[in-house]
């Protein structure tokens, strides 16, 4: 059984930095395509930022530059680092993967949200 459990969240000020982690179990993250995604109250969801199977990146406009999806096949942890926080980035924060996600199904971007598996989330949270 697949369980991707997200952690830490917690509220800083703008400009502020936070690691979010995901730990998988039950999946081996180096296959697939794996995500971030956010969704702020009264909003909806939106995908912040996705890694490929073969460590590629892709990320929405509004967070390129200030956030860092990456992964540690060692630990199957994926990550995402949060450089600059704004208040706009409050949101709760989810992991996402899709082990059966290949390169014939076009590219892994923060816009696949069709992904199998999603943890519950971490809020963040950016006080200004």
């Amino acid at each position: 059984q697949v369980q991707l459990r997200e952690s830490g969240g917690g509220s800083v000020q703008t400009g502020g930095s936070l690691r979010l982690s995901c730990a998988a179990s039950g999946y081996i993250i180096s296959r697939g395509c794996m995500g971030w995604f956010r969704q702020a109250p009264g909003k909806e969801r939106e995908g912040v930022a996705a890694i490929d199977s073969d460590g590629g990146t892709s990320y929405r406009d509004s967070v390129k530059g200030r956030f860092t999806i990456s992964k540690d096949s060692a630990e199957n942890t994926l990550y995402l680092q949060m450089n600059s926080l704004k208040p706009e980035d409050t949101a709760m924060y989810y992991c996402a993967a899709d082990p059966r996600f290949v390169s014939g199904w076009g590219k892994c971007t923060p816009y696949y949200y069709a992904m199998e598996y999603w943890g519950k989330g971490t809020q963040v949270t950016v006080s200004s």
